[in-house]
């Protein structure tokens, strides 16, 4: 199993995010000045050996710092370290803070240290430094290291931090690039080995800053694991971070401790009291979201689906699926195909990006330019853009791509508005497999251009099989780092079978099951 899946599996099983840190500072092993390097070693070892005994019940992680087994001396440090991780029970994902950045033969060299089996130090994870880029990172997450997973430092709890990832970089800082990237690294990870289709890539952020936690969130979106260390010692505010970092189902954030159970009293209890203490800021944090992401259904996805249904759009029924599933209803937005239909729909697609994050509070548009992938969404992003200036006053420019270069006129493969150096939304029907907008992403990068998002009409929000728990739609929001929109979602569609006299009970009970055993 991959390291985020086990971390994951984890977490879930003993309902824990604490990660219990292993730090033998030389001060705190009550050694005499005089010590020898062997004397020192053994200290470090049942340091973390008592710890682990302690601890393992409520450890979702362990993460020893290699700079003070380092510290032990140039014979037994490392070695000591390796005993510590040996120590640690296997269900037990093991992240070694080791912080390494370079490049090449340097970094295999040090993936194979930290990973090997047989000579190396065994751990399951890694901390990096990415500020190398791509080729530090690595070797670190693909070929024979394809199952590990790393932590890259995003924005960390010192001070310090600032200097540098705080920096601003035209619409962004420094380390929500970064969080972006991590989600661009783990694509290319996972087009360069086998395994699994999971994140490669947690971030690093530190838990004494809320609104870094809040952005790396955003920028980084909700599948990656955030390690936030601060809490305590750092004065970092545990409610704050949680209600920052974690993802919408309360997961996808680890907050490490380390002094704050070696110096306790009883180490057991302080462990517990910890993870309790994190699970109810966890609870505290969810709440508001859950209300707040309630199932609804609001004016414009109402009438949306109203004429979809009217126009013979949205069909229910039975019908098999390209996947081989039975869904109970079908959507066809090829049958939108009069004048007075496609109107409406452009009417439908401009309130929801309206009423998205792809404007903001003052109804300025994140975006220069719509696109419009061949075929289907060269009169999508023709009809978005028509329907953002006649309904919202959002004057944007509109582009498309030809499936064959033009060899006369203008030449090449792209018509319309220039979208070099432009911020660009990409419009489409649905999201199948991602293929399109993962095509229509590159073609975009490549010209120095920089998709924003994604606008859609419909989500199915169903899981691309039973085995992977991610949909089409989170897979390339979670790739691509970018939000996609839709009018409406499977969710909707049960609100709206709820409230309707025109259908009876049996079609929401098929619609519901649907989404019991697919939905996501």
């Amino acid at each position: 199993m991959a390291f985020f899946d086990r971390l994951a599996a984890r977490s879930a099983a003993i309902d824990s995010l604490l990660c219990v840190g292993l730090d033998p500072h030389v001060a705190e092993l009550q050694l005499s000045p005089d010590a020898t390097e062997q004397q020192r070693a053994d200290a470090a070892f049942h340091f973390c050996k008592r710890i682990i005994d302690a601890t393992h019940h409520h450890a979702a992680a362990y993460k020893p710092n290699a700079a003070f087994f380092e510290a032990i001396g140039v014979n037994l440090g490392c070695a000591t370290l390796r005993r510590v991780v040996d120590a640690i029970p296997d269900e037990i994902p093991v992240l070694l803070d080791v912080k390494r950045g370079d490049i090449g033969s340097t970094a295999a060299a040090y993936a194979e240290a930290c990973y090997d089996e047989k000579c190396g130090l065994k751990a399951d994870g890694v901390t990096l430094s990415p500020l190398m880029g791509w080729d530090s990172v690595q070797p670190f997450v693909t070929g024979k290291y394809a199952d590990k997973g790393a932590f890259v430092l995003c924005k960390t709890s010192n001070p310090g931090s600032n200097d540098l990832l705080a920096l601003n970089m035209q619409c962004e800082t420094l380390f929500e690039k970064i969080a972006q990237l991590s989600n661009e690294w783990s694509v290319k990870a996972e087009s360069e080995s086998s395994g699994t289709s999971s994140p490669r890539l947690g971030l690093v952020v530190g838990a004494t800053d809320a609104n870094a936690l809040s952005a790396a969130r955003k920028a980084a979106g909700p599948n990656v694991w955030i390690l936030a260390p601060g809490v305590g010692a750092q004065g970092g505010d545990l409610d704050a971070a949680c209600a920052a970092g974690l993802n919408d189902e309360g997961t996808g954030m680890l907050i490490p401790v380390s002094r704050g159970i070696s110096r306790a009293a009883d180490l057991e209890a302080e462990a517990k009291k910890l993870k309790e203490n994190i699970n109810a800021a966890r609870a505290k944090a969810v709440e508001p979201k859950a209300k707040k992401q309630k199932p609804g259904i609001v004016s414009y996805q109402k009438e949306f689906l109203e004429f979809a249904l009217a126009e013979g759009v949205l069909k229910f029924g039975s019908f098999v699926l390209k996947s081989g599933r039975t869904s109970p209803y079908f959507f066809n937005a090829g049958l939108f195909s009069s004048g007075g239909a496609l109107s409406k729909l452009g009417n439908s697609y401009a309130a929801s990006i309206v009423a998205s994050e792809l404007v903001d509070k003052d109804g300025k548009p994140k975006f220069d330019v719509v696109f419009g992938p061949a075929y289907k969404g060269i009169s999508l992003g023709a009809l978005v853009c028509a329907s953002l200036y006649s309904d919202h006053g959002i004057d944007v420019g509109f582009a498309y791509n030809r499936k064959e270069a033009k060899d006369h006129g203008e030449g090449g493969v792209l018509v319309g508005a220039s979208m070099a150096g432009k911020q660009v939304l990409i419009v489409d029907d649905v999201i199948t497999a991602g293929t399109a907008i993962r095509e229509s992403h590159e073609l975009l990068k490549k010209i120095d251009a920089t998709p924003v998002g994604v606008s859609i009409a419909l989500d199915r929000a169903e899981k691309r099989s039973l085995e992977d728990p991610l949909s089409a739609v989170q897979a390339v929001a979670r790739d691509l780092a970018i939000p996609v929109v839709s009018i409406v979602a499977l969710p909707q569609l049960q609100e709206y079978l709820r409230g309707s006299p025109d259908y009876d009970e049996s079609v929401l009970t098929l619609v519901t099951e649907y989404r019991s055993k697919y939905g996501v």
